[in-house]
């Protein structure tokens, strides 16, 4: 097609003419074409550049412009239809592709379930429909829900609500493949399935599974407003990629949860517990592990109370050899044998050879040392029977300050066959306190050049000014000194226990005081 310079049309040919059915020689350029031809014919610069691209009813176009020696401008028209549908297709893949990516990184970036479900529900709501909803699988009888609308916050709360009420979410929350949105009526959705504050009615309603490792993560429901066209086929098979890296991302934030919940758990059952008052008899206990981001190890202390005041109350501390989880495994093992063993607790020696031939038997390579005190309040006095095994002998913290050390010795549990084991009868009167430690506290490294251990002399001289303190006070002086003398260098486990005979007439513990009350009530 030919135009002049004032925007008249001079020539076309028959193809122009099916195009542009108006158009016709002479007629003005605008009036009779589309407007886009129009305003590049009349801003078109003298050398004739293109091209310049427009649309005709549902046809791409583009138009290429020649400018003849009359001054006229040829216009050059082609269908350009198939090769924009293309580009655009490309230019949507390319958003959905950063989009997955960006979704995989903001979901991958947390490992919290909870905050999880708020980023994976938001990312649905501002990119794939108006309003999403995001259902975990039930809890007992009630559904963890998440809700996002465009642009708007994450609300979570808990519904107690059949699945079944809402078309295919209880199909979806099994995993089977999604019902397509065109069976779904918007009309049958629960009321608890649309988020507050959604204005209008729904127009429609795509939902689909997320899948997760092995067992389904979840469902999405995707709502649109009434004014909103419904979901294409297209658009519901890109949820369904999105919903695949959501599911995996809520799967892992899942196992780590459930991983995390059980480690507790057995942490719980490994850590040392915390020491009181027991039949007239002060106990205290302080646990530092070898390593700032393990809070268990090898070393590890017991109070087991007598069955009333006249019966002794067995003390244990270990120390397994090695560190962090590993030995903590070991230490499990110990304790839990040792709890079956107390109707025989009486007799240090068999007691010991008893837990010797269970460590053998499972054919683990690590042993331990081993200290047991059993006391008995008699009197104002507290009376102890001691045996260590392998294991530095207790220390006695007199009233006056004098240290001494319980004469008891005794080798390895878990290494030999056979064992052998001396016990020591202490008598503590008030104010007195049997300390017993692991080689953690002694064997700590430090001082001026940092290569110096604490040392037995230091920990008796520390010691000698705790006589007349309460077990608490002792330990936390013994924990507190060896702490600052290893400083921020590396040291193995440390644990200590004290056993103090109380002053007569002195503060009643917390313990009794509440169960002296108990009875008066």
């Amino acid at each position: 097609m030919t135009a002049d310079a004032d925007g008249r049309v001079v020539e076309l040919n028959e193809a122009a003419v099916r195009l542009f059915p108006r158009a016709a020689p002479g007629a003005n350029l605008a009036a009779t074409t589309a407007g886009w031809l129009a305003e590049a014919h009349r801003t078109l610069g003298g050398d004739g550049t293109g091209p310049v691209r427009g649309e005709v009813g549902e046809l791409g176009l583009a138009a290429y412009p020649t400018r003849s020696p009359d001054g006229n401008v040829v216009w050059w028209l082609a269908d350009d239809t198939e090769r924009r549908r293309a580009e655009t297709a490309l230019e949507k893949e390319r958003k959905r592709t950063a989009l997955l990516a960006e979704a995989s990184n903001a979901l991958l970036s947390t490992l919290n379930f909870e905050r999880c479900m708020e980023v994976a529900v938001r990312l649905a709501a501002e990119h794939l429909a108006d309003a999403a909803v995001l259902v975990a699988p039930a809890v007992g009888k009630r559904l963890p829900v998440a809700y996002a609308m465009r642009g708007g916050a994450v609300h979570r709360r808990t519904v107690q609500a059949d699945p079944a009420e809402v078309p295919g979410l209880n199909e979806a929350l099994q995993g089977f493949p999604p019902i397509p949105s065109r069976w779904i009526d918007p009309r049958d959705l629960s009321p608890w399935v649309i988020p507050e504050g959604f204005d209008g009615p729904v127009g429609a309603v795509a939902i689909t599974p997320l899948p997760g490792h092995g067992i389904p993560a979840g469902a999405f429901v995707l709502l649109r407003r009434n004014d909103r066209s419904a979901f294409s086929d297209d658009e519901e098979h890109f949820a369904r990629l999105f919903a695949a890296r959501a599911g995996a991302a809520l799967s892992a934030a899942r196992v780590y949860a459930d991983q995390a919940a059980i480690t507790e758990i057995l942490m719980r059952e490994l850590l040392p517990p915390q020491l009181h008052h027991v039949h007239g008899v002060d106990f205290a206990g302080g646990y530092r592990a070898s390593v700032r981001s393990e809070l268990v190890g090898g070393d590890f202390y017991d109070v087991h109370p007598g069955a009333d005041e006249g019966e002794e109350s067995l003390v244990v501390l270990g120390d397994v050899c090695g560190k962090g989880l590993e030995a903590a495994v070991t230490t499990g093992r110990i304790r839990t044998t040792l709890q079956a063993l107390l109707p025989m607790a009486d007799d240090h020696l068999r007691t010991l050879s008893l837990l010797n031939g269970a460590l053998l038997n499972t054919g683990s390579s690590r042993f331990a040392t081993l200290v047991l005190a059993s006391a008995v309040r008699a009197g104002d006095r507290v009376r102890l029977r001691l045996t260590a095994a392998g294991h530095p002998p207790p220390l006695i913290v007199r009233s006056g300050g004098a240290v001494e050390e319980a004469a008891t010795r005794g080798c390895l549990i878990g290494a030999f066959p056979d064992i052998f084991a001396s016990t020591a009868e202490v008598e503590l009167a008030p104010g007195e306190t049997c300390v017993l430690y692991t080689d953690g506290i002694t064997e700590a490294r430090g001082g001026p050049l940092g290569d110096a251990m604490f040392g037995d002399e230091r920990l008796k001289d520390a010691l000698s000014e705790c006589g007349g303190m309460p077990a608490g006070a002792v330990v936390e002086r013994v924990q507190m000194l060896a702490a600052q003398w290893a400083g921020s260098r590396d040291h193995d486990d440390m644990a200590v226990v004290a056993i103090t005979a109380p002053h007569p007439g002195g503060p009643e513990p917390a313990e009794r005081r509440s169960r002296h009350e108990e009875t008066r009530r």
